[in-house]
């Protein structure tokens, strides 16, 4: 980007970020608790994973370095390339799965191929890429309007067009698993923030701003997937646009809400990839990460995202944990190599991670994995000044 991000356009690239099939899809699991516990679940999940988000925003936006650079000022120059490989690695997943989850809900809609549809949404977000994020600026904010009209509509089909629910016979979500999942959106998009409050004009606000808007967002499309799968009988959410009779409206808010989320997945990428090689531009990775992810989603099944999305918590969770303990104490070891005793500390709240998620804890396995995890980090830091 070359220039100065203002609030608005902060606000309105996470506007994008939260209208999402892959969030309506995984709101779709929340109904099996119930109205009030699932509405407590989304609600209590996203403010844990809303506030990562900030900080993560934050941190970056100050530095005036993107998500993963920020990581050495706590990994060091090299061992920060670590987290910028498994972003990399989570961004060609996640544009995967977009692509799959929008050309199944579009195809059921309007039967074409999947593989047909998948082509059409990649060849979208390569234009997207190359039409650059900072000349999107009208585009994205009719792209917006029209989604949030169109998201608007299937809120009142799905919650005014009925007068009873039904309720969707499944046991094997518990409270617990339930505020992760939530935590879980949210967290996947941290390693990215920064990469656009960086060039904020106001920082803080921006963050601030970012975070919100995602976090409302991102609760209403969960709400309209728990709500759908009450309404609908059903987790399918071809199933729940057809039987909304939807229509054109329907595919319109599945391809262009697609789109729209995954253009920044393949964005990051790029930037990310930027900091492993100089060799290959951030455009041109994320055009490259773009059909990566389209053949992936042509070819292979991706319906159960939920060991993904726990495997992308495993990781960064322990990661922001310490990148936040370490700006409150305001260390920054960018100028090491490796910074030895972070990774360690990384790999323990690695660990811890993958243990709590068999423990069901009433807020998740995220919220203590991020305060024990900071806390060693705090005591580790403590011990290496006291030594120096």
């Amino acid at each position: 980007m070359n220039h100065k991000t203002n609030l608005f356009e902060n606000g309105m690239i996470w506007f994008g970020a939260g209208v999402s099939i892959a969030e309506i899809l995984t709101g779709t699991y929340f109904a099996s608790l119930g109205l009030k516990n699932a509405l407590l679940t989304i609600l209590i999940g996203h403010v844990i994973g809303c506030v990562l988000l900030f900080f993560a925003g934050y941190i970056g936006g100050i530095a005036r370095k993107s998500a993963m650079e920020t990581t050495k000022m706590s990994f060091g120059q090299k061992g920060g390339l670590f987290f910028a490989l498994m972003n990399v690695i989570q961004l060609i997943g996640w544009t995967a799965i977009m692509i799959y989850d929008g050309s199944l809900s579009a195809n059921a809609i309007w039967n074409t191929g999947a593989w047909v549809w998948a082509l059409v949404i990649g060849l979208l977000i390569i234009l997207w890429i190359k039409i650059g994020i900072t000349n999107l600026g009208k585009i994205n904010t009719v792209t917006m309007t029209a989604l949030f009209i169109l998201t608007l509509i299937l809120c009142k089909v799905i919650f005014f067009g009925r007068d009873s629910i039904t309720a969707v016979s499944d046991d094997t979500m518990t409270f617990g698993a339930a505020v992760e999942l939530a935590v879980a959106m949210p967290l996947s998009w941290m390693p990215l923030i920064s990469d656009y409050t960086k060039e904020a004009e106001k920082p803080f606000a921006a963050t601030l701003t970012s975070s919100i808007v995602y976090g409302i967002i991102s609760c209403w499309m969960y709400i309209i997937g728990m709500g759908a799968a009450l309404f609908a009988g059903t987790t399918d959410i071809s199933v729940i646009m057809v039987r909304a009779g939807l229509g054109i409206v329907g595919l319109l808010i599945v391809v262009f809400s697609t789109v729209t989320t995954t253009f920044l997945d393949a964005y990051s990428a790029g930037i990310s990839a930027e900091s492993l090689t100089s060799k290959v531009s951030g455009k041109t990775m994320a055009i490259i990460v773009a059909i990566i992810g389209t053949l992936c989603a042509m070819i292979f099944p991706m319906d159960d995202i939920t060991n993904f999305l726990y495997f992308i918590g495993s990781v960064f969770a322990p990661m922001i944990a310490i990148m936040i303990a370490d700006f409150l104490v305001k260390a920054d070891d960018s100028d090491k190599d490796f910074q030895w005793v972070n990774l360690l500390v990384w790999l323990l709240g690695f660990c811890l991670y993958r243990y709590l998620m068999t423990v069901d804890f009433v807020l998740g396995n995220t919220f203590p994995d991020i305060i024990i995890t900071m806390v060693v980090a705090l005591i580790a830091r403590k011990l290496i000044a006291e030594k120096k």
